[in-house]
């Protein structure tokens, strides 16, 4: 049965796209059929990441949603772009061209169709796991992400808006009735005490912490460009990223 992982923050900034594409690569390594959905269609991004330029890009997500081609048309193997050793990972990249976002701004479009893509995609690929990248914040798009999932992993930093706005989502995550919510805390300054963050948000959201993540300058000189856990498969924090996708699959 495939299982669907919605990674999502209130606010944007979170690192969220780099941890989807460092999760999707970790889990496909395992040997696993992955898909990612980049469904963040006003501001996407992920597509550089798992190496994928839009010069490239012919369908994206935009494509189907608007009824001009069917979801596997938009499916892009980027397997081979990141010279996985093991296993599969494909992308549904969503449109990056200004007029596109425009329109998917001004008109919008039928959340069913997205609902109704997810499932196709899932078994046209064959996909053990389907991850999507979610647009922060909420909407009716992001409640359908939500409430699709079997795990919702939840993106905060130690920041007081980050805290009050993961409050609001974890709500509606429980009116949903999610079935599984685990938090990563990211962009955690490295003098701050590890454990007693931990211990302070799991108690005060009464949710796990999957994944813990240092503010990183080695992140951030990556740039986007490429999955840090391929590239750097040694670094501490590709442990961490090792250990929150094995953390997923154990729930799973």
């Amino acid at each position: 049965m495939p299982k669907v992982i919605s990674i999502h923050s209130y606010r944007g900034g979170t690192g969220k796209s780099n941890l989807t594409a460092n999760l999707a690569a970790a889990i496909a390594l395992q040997g696993y059929r992955v898909g990612v959905v980049d469904t963040d269609v006003p501001s996407p991004g992920i597509h550089n990441i798992l190496g994928l330029e839009p010069m490239d890009i012919s369908k994206t997500l935009n494509s189907y949603l608007w009824g001009e081609c069917l979801i596997e048309d938009a499916v892009y193997d980027v397997s081979n772009i990141l010279n996985l050793s093991n296993g599969q990972l494909y992308l549904v990249p969503s449109s990056v061209r200004a007029d596109d976002i425009a329109r998917i701004l001004k008109d919008g479009y039928d959340v069913k169709l997205l609902n109704d893509g997810f499932r196709q995609l899932v078994k046209r690929l064959d996909l053990d796991y389907l991850l999507i990248d979610t647009h922060p914040g909420l909407s009716k798009e992001t409640f359908l992400t939500i409430a699709i999932c079997h795990v919702l992993l939840l993106i905060l930093r130690p920041d007081k808006q980050d805290y009050q706005g993961t409050a609001v989502a974890l709500d509606v995550a429980r009116q949903l009735n999610v079935r599984d919510v685990m938090f990563v805390v990211n962009k955690i300054l490295p003098d701050l005490s590890f454990d007693a963050l931990r211990e302070n948000v799991e108690t005060t959201y009464g949710v796990p912490v999957a994944g813990m993540f240092s503010l990183s300058s080695d992140i951030v000189r990556l740039a986007s460009e490429g999955v840090f856990c391929l590239k750097f498969p040694d670094h501490p924090l590709s442990q961490e990223y090792r250990a929150v996708a094995q953390r997923l699959l154990g729930e799973l």
